[in-house]
């Protein structure tokens, strides 16, 4: 499952086309996914990915609370049994990062991490089941971000200014290494949006250099083309198989 959680975040890399500033995520918002995987041919829904926003206040600053719930659907659980929790506080206007953590229960394999980001340091905490805790300081590139407010800073971007074929480069944070990924803008396609019905959308295959993803443009994602540009689809290929997460309902935007 982390394999596809890479994914799912590699393709939501877009904000490498980002713009410096939010106007669009605000607190409140809620979107639910079905995550799909080919097994014998068949698109089977084997899970439910949730992203909501929230607004958190602390004695010296104003955050907005970024998660990401990972979660197998319950006939599934006697099989692979999946509770992971990805959350990020950021600031409400450039979306940079100033925690993030990460809990995950994956088949009885336990994890959590911290992440407290400083100008270009990260301190990271992490503590594994049946291991001590460990604590890391790394340096980062200044445009290096964590892998959630990656997924939001994206929908800041203004993709009409852009020619299909068009590549870019970034870097994301995550397991406490820098991870590049090269990214392409397709073009616009129309796709299924949940309780958004069909929707035009702008379309994104992501490469990245890790084993996580495979083949030329078969990791996609569709971002609608309005001014949300909210996550419809996406579609990885990784060496054990391909599969999808899909947009069920948006609320809250």
């Amino acid at each position: 499952m982390k394999k596809i959680f890479l994914v799912i975040t590699s393709i939501l890399l877009l904000c490498s086309f980002r713009a410096t500033t939010n106007s669009k995520i605000k607190s409140g918002e809620k979107l639910v996914y079905t995550g799909s995987y080919n097994m014998s041919g068949l698109m089977t829904q084997l899970a439910q990915v949730t992203m909501s926003t929230e607004n958190v206040s602390t004695s010296k600053n104003n955050y907005l609370h970024l998660s990401c719930e990972l979660a197998t659907y319950s006939k599934w659980d006697k099989f692979f049994k999946i509770r992971d929790i990805y959350e990020t506080y950021v600031d409400p206007i450039t979306m940079k990062p100033a925690l993030y953590k990460r809990s995950i229960d994956e088949g009885g394999y336990t994890k959590k991490e911290k992440y407290v980001f400083k100008n270009n340091t990260v301190t990271s905490t992490a503590r594994k089941r049946n291991y001590p805790e460990s604590v890391k300081k790394f340096t980062i590139k200044p445009t290096s971000i964590d892998a959630i407010s990656i997924l939001y800073q994206l929908r800041s971007v203004d993709f009409s200014k852009y020619k299909a074929g068009q590549t870019k480069s970034y870097t994301i944070v995550f397991d406490e290494k820098e991870i590049p990924v090269t990214l392409k803008y397709i073009g616009k396609e129309t796709v299924n949006a949940g309780n958004l019905g069909k929707k035009e959308c702008y379309k994104v295959s992501i490469g990245a250099k890790t084993d996580a993803l495979k083949g030329q443009d078969k990791n996609l994602i569709w971002l609608t083309a309005d001014d949300k540009k909210i996550p419809a689809l996406m579609k990885f290929s990784i060496p054990v198989g391909t599969g999808q997460i899909a947009l069920s309902s948006a609320t809250g935007i």
